[in-house]
């Protein structure tokens, strides 16, 4: 997501972007010495459409050979800034920006969501939050938003420093990967309360998977589906700013494995529905249905899988 938010947000005009590749354990976190992949994201911050996946495929296989700038120099990604590389005869240079994507990411999330009422009922005595990032890239972001935005205690980030193999866990927000967040919210693996003695059991929690862009929604003792959580975020849309300002959700989408409880939403607040193949490039045509392929503007939209990804 921060990705996404660096593609579509960040200036002036003649830096932005014209898409980002994005190195990811995405659904197989095995760190760097297993699962690992390369996603490429298009110049509206979404999945590349399969358009483009099967062009790039189909050069791949003209590829007779390619070369490696073995010497170039390491750049230091940990701080914001500017490198210059030049060659030995000075003919040739290359700038390196690094740059921060989390304050891109939070700046825009500020302005879709109501900060200062998400901060109201965090501040409340009967209310207590914890969220997961499972040692994903998402745990800066989960820093940035509660802590430094909402003035939470840092107690309420769990495993938040990103780690390369994540910290020998499978970064995969669900009841079975996620244990250390589900026990915390008085359940087990398979969803089912238990004893917790005289531990308090906080009134919400959440987990991220290790590229952030898929969430476990859990409440006190209970687990939301995905399918259920998509459901209700459609069901309120209203109240968050972004979709308000715009005069509300036009379409919901799912994947066919996930379940029709949006179906009875949209049906009910009159949305209109789709039901994709899993693969979030499908939603993204529908976002794009009238800026790319010139059909029906269905934004303000929401979509959702059953593998815990919304948007």
């Amino acid at each position: 997501p921060a990705v996404s938010a660096v593609i579509r947000e960040r200036g002036p005009t003649w830096q932005k972007a014209f898409g980002a590749f994005i190195l990811t354990a995405s659904h197989n976190p095995g760190g760097p010495e297993e699962d690992f992949g390369i996603k490429y994201n298009c110049e509206n911050g979404g999945p590349a459409p399969e358009k483009l996946t099967n062009t790039i495929y189909d050069n791949t296989t003209t590829i007779k050979d390619y070369k490696m700038c073995t010497k170039f120099p390491v750049v230091d990604i940990t701080a914001a800034g500017n490198v210059t590389v030049k060659s030995a005869d000075g003919t040739t240079e290359v700038n390196v920006e690094v740059i921060d994507s989390t304050a891109v990411h939070v700046a825009l999330l500020k302005t879709i969501f109501d900060f200062p009422a998400i901060k109201a009922l965090l501040d409340r005595d009967d209310f207590s939050i914890v969220y997961d990032s499972m040692h994903g890239v998402n745990g800066p972001s989960a820093k940035a938003v509660l802590v430094d935005e909402l003035s939470q205690s840092e107690s309420t980030c769990l495993n938040a420093t990103p780690k390369d193999d994540f910290n020998g866990g499978h970064a995969d927000p669900n009841l079975t990967y996620a244990k250390e967040l589900v026990a915390i919210m008085g359940l087990d693996k398979k969803g089912q309360k238990i004893d917790t003695g005289d531990k308090a059991i906080p009134s919400f929690g959440a987990a991220a998977d290790g590229d952030g862009d898929r969430n476990m929604i859990l409440g006190s003792q209970f687990f939301v589906t995905p399918s259920d959580s998509l459901a209700i975020i459609a069901a309120y849309a209203d109240a968050i700013p972004f979709f308000a300002a715009q005069g509300g959700l036009k379409g919901v989408a799912r994947s066919m494995p996930t379940s029709g409880a949006v179906d009875l939403v949209a049906k009910d607040l009159g949305f209109d529905l789709f039901e994709t193949p899993t693969g979030w490039k499908y939603f993204g045509n529908l976002m794009d249905s009238k800026d790319i392929y010139g059909g029906t503007d269905y934004t303000p939209f929401i979509c959702g899988e059953e593998s815990f990804g919304t948007g």
